[in-house]
């Protein structure tokens, strides 16, 4: 268990934890066929890992498909723990933590960080993955136009998803060192939309949102966002459906670290590093 870990104020329930926890495990009986941007994400962190000049010893993975990351990350000493409000690690006991394409189901996503930087070491590694607010446009999109025409209004349809300029920012409150924050955009075919629904219910990433429409789809609208999905984004006979997975990365603070220069401290100028001459006004 975390220790030390309490939340100042507690945060908006924005999803169904309950209710997530049911479609995971209904996703489970389609064995491996949701799984395939996990094992994606994982080899981008994969190669990630392998480019830092450091010897990882203990590490953890947070999220629903640990055993696919362990698989796919092969480091020594990996645990895997579910992603839960309270993450089941031991404070400093780790040298890197990864967050499996589940931060963005939590509803508290600072705290989620900041317990994975209590539990690294100093200098401890910290990468957690999640979709941003690219992801699923497409369906976004076809599903309010459809929405709109045939009931006269909109519902929560899509769970909402971060920018990356907005979610940058929650390294930084969790209390990590060295923030970055970058994406990488994944453009999947599908015969058609609803072979894209069936793989989002098999990856267990539907709609679990508290303030969800709690009534079934009109088959009506249904039908009609079907329509407007294949007529705005088929390309070569498919339909295109977009990804965005945003990495974030950050490191357990420790003196050793390379620090940022103070402003007016260099002691070279650009002009000079550029070889060329400084005109002043």
């Amino acid at each position: 268990m975390a220790k030390g870990y309490s939340k100042m104020q507690t945060p908006p329930l924005l999803f169904d934890h309950d209710l997530l926890a049911h479609r995971r495990a209904r996703a489970a009986g389609f064995g491996d066929k949701g799984a395939f941007l996990h094992r994606e994400i994982a080899a981008h962190v994969s190669e990630r890992l392998m480019e830092v000049k450091k010897t990882f010893t203990d590490g953890a993975i947070v999220g629903p498909q640990g055993d696919i990351w362990a698989e796919t990350l092969n480091l020594p000493n990996m645990i895997t723990v579910p992603d839960q409000e309270v993450l089941p690690l031991e404070e400093a006991s780790l040298d890197v933590v990864v967050n499996g394409l589940a931060l963005h189901w939590a509803n508290d996503p600072v705290g989620q960080l900041v317990q994975m930087r209590r539990a690294l070491r100093p200098d401890g590694l910290m990468i957690a993955t999640m979709f941003g607010g690219q992801t699923l446009t497409e369906l976004r999109a076809s599903l309010a136009e459809a929405e709109t025409e045939i009931e006269g209004g909109l519902s929560p349809r899509v769970a909402p998803m971060g920018e990356i300029r907005e979610l940058g920012g929650l390294i930084q409150r969790a209390g990590l060192a060295l923030p970055v924050a970058d994406s990488v955009v994944l453009n999947v075919t599908y015969e058609t939309p609803l072979h894209l629904m069936h793989d989002l219910r098999a990856m267990g990433e539907t709609n679990v949102m508290v303030d969800r429409r709690k009534t079934p789809m009109r088959r009506a609208t249904l039908l009609r966002a079907m329509e407007i999905y294949a007529r705005n984004y088929t390309v070569d006979g498919r339909i295109n459906a977009t990804f965005e997975v945003i990495f974030l990365t950050g490191w357990a603070p420790s003196e050793n670290q390379q620090k940022p220069l103070r402003p007016g401290s260099a002691t070279t100028s650009l002009a000079e590093a550029l070889g060329t001459k400084e005109f002043k006004p």
